[in-house]
């Protein structure tokens, strides 16, 4: 595989980026960003957490393990040490991106080819326009229960439901037609107030069940490590696959960025501390329906509508739209359609490629990944990370280890480049990705390598990262052509 030179430049213009020829692997949407238009600063980046992490999925993930029977420290200490563990690969994926103005897609055309990356860029839209019907549908159940709480009547409409969930549909689809610029508006001021929303929620549930102490006295409903264990291991891989979707399309971010020293202490700062409070809030909030209720609720909509004050439940349901608005659009928009938009760039633009996701997401049928906590964690969240885990480790060892960060970004959109290969594939990164994929899943066809497939992240990094550097480990000196 070769290596392009040291003195590869970086582009300083959207024009540079591309040459003298703008074929169809170009458009104005994937186009390297200049540098003079790399405006995200710190505080973007720490607020894009900020907003993305508090949300309703983040609540039932951490809300989820009290269900199946964590204790409260229990379930904390996963939520955090999967968000560590994920913040790794996304840092060193987000890397190209700032350094090169490039998007996902196009970041994968060095690894898998001008035409491979698809392949990488098709299995993490699919992933994020399942999120995304996830997150309308969530959107739809709140709307439904705001208006049932001012006009009770409403609950005997048979298509409450459903209407509810087109309109906040609509609403998405209004967001994405108005392009980045307003999602970058929508974290920058909505961030701090979610955060109070939070802390209001919390306290809450604090003066109902009685203070902190018998919201979190619930111990763990495993008495043996061997059980503990078997809860964990798919709970904390659930955890990493949570952010493995945009620890792959990061560069989507990070092309924006003033510099790498923004992007990193910005995401280090707002992922694992945001993630890891708002998780304690659904810890604590669930555990607190069991006195309240006397059952563990995981839904907060579901909680939030049995507030009895109908202002209250308004209030509530208004914060819980704008955080899963907020959410939807920045990770389960911005990718997909940059991805949708790689495959034929010179037809399919961003907007389009959003557009794209917002039916998809309709054919993903949410309500089945959202029936219990089982679906969603053990069944979503760990199935769908042993696609993720493979595309990172081989973008990671490409990058970082092959080419040295080093990457030409004119023949990035260029057929018979450097990234080329054959026919537009690079067959090494097909075949170490595919290993790492068949390594995740094969647990669930041989009961005893189970273990593999409750590690399916782990195992599929792992896996495609060794073998395409096994795979590439002949270099070509540098400047030389792809082989033919």
């Amino acid at each position: 595989m070769p290596i392009e030179p040291e003195a590869a430049p970086i582009p300083e213009s959207a024009e540079a980026a591309i040459g003298p020829v703008r074929g169809w692997l170009w458009n104005p949407d994937l186009a390297a960003i200049p540098q003079e238009k790399r405006t995200w600063s710190t505080y973007n980046y720490a607020a894009l957490w900020i907003a993305m992490s508090v949300n309703i999925p983040t609540y039932m993930l951490a809300s989820g393990m009290i269900a199946g029977g964590m204790s409260w420290k229990q379930a904390l200490f996963t939520v955090f040490l999967g968000n560590v563990l994920v913040l790794i690969p996304m840092l060193l994926i987000a890397h190209a991106g700032a350094r090169y103005g490039i998007p996902f897609p196009v970041f994968a055309r060095s690894a898998f080819g001008v035409l491979g990356s698809n392949v990488a860029a098709m299995l993490r839209a699919l992933v994020a326009c399942g999120w995304f019907g996830i997150q309308t549908w969530i959107g739809g159940e709140a709307i439904n229960a705001m208006i049932r709480a001012l006009a009770p009547a409403w609950a005997h409409f048979a298509f409450a439901l459903p209407v509810c969930f087109g309109v906040f549909w609509a609403l998405n689809v209004f967001v994405i037609l108005r392009g980045i610029k307003t999602i970058r508006w929508l974290q920058g001021v909505s961030a701090p107030f979610l955060l109070i929303i939070g802390l209001v929620l919390l306290l809450w549930a604090r003066a109902h069940a009685g203070g902190f102490g018998p919201m979190l006295s619930t111990p763990s409903k495993f008495h043996s490590l061997g059980a503990f264990m078997k809860f964990f291991i798919p709970s904390l891989t659930g955890v990493v696959g949570f952010w493995a979707t945009v620890a792959l399309n990061i560069p989507d971010f990070t092309r924006y960025a003033r510099s790498q020293r923004a992007q990193v202490i910005g995401q280090a700062l707002g992922l694992p501390a945001t993630m890891t409070f708002y998780s304690f809030i659904g810890i604590a909030v669930t555990s607190a329906t069991v006195i309240m209720f006397g059952k563990a609720i995981w839904d907060p909509v579901v909680v939030l509508s049995k507030l009895g004050n109908p202002v209250a439940v308004v209030i509530a349901m208004i914060a819980l739209l704008m955080a899963t608005l907020n959410v939807n659009v920045a990770a389960n928009v911005v990718s997909p359609a940059n991805d949708f938009s790689n495959l034929y760039p010179k037809r399919i633009s961003f907007r389009t490629g959003g557009l794209i996701t917002c039916f998809v997401g309709l054919l993903m049928q949410p309500w089945r990944l959202l029936a219990s906590y089982g679906n969603y964690i053990l069944g979503w969240l760990v199935g769908y990370s042993g696609f993720l885990g493979p595309i990172a480790g081989v973008l990671i060892a490409d990058y970082f280890i092959v080419r040295r960060k080093i990457i030409a970004v004119d023949d990035l959109y260029v057929r018979g480049g450097l990234y080329e290969f054959k026919r537009g594939f690079n067959g090494r990164a097909i075949g170490a990705l595919g290993a790492g994929i068949l390594a995740a899943f094969i647990g669930l066809v041989i009961p005893a390598l189970r273990g593999l497939y409750d590690y399916a992240w782990f195992v599929g990094f792992a896996i495609s990262f060794v073998l395409y550097l096994a795979l590439a480990q002949r270099r070509a000196k540098p400047g030389a052509r792809p082989e033919s």
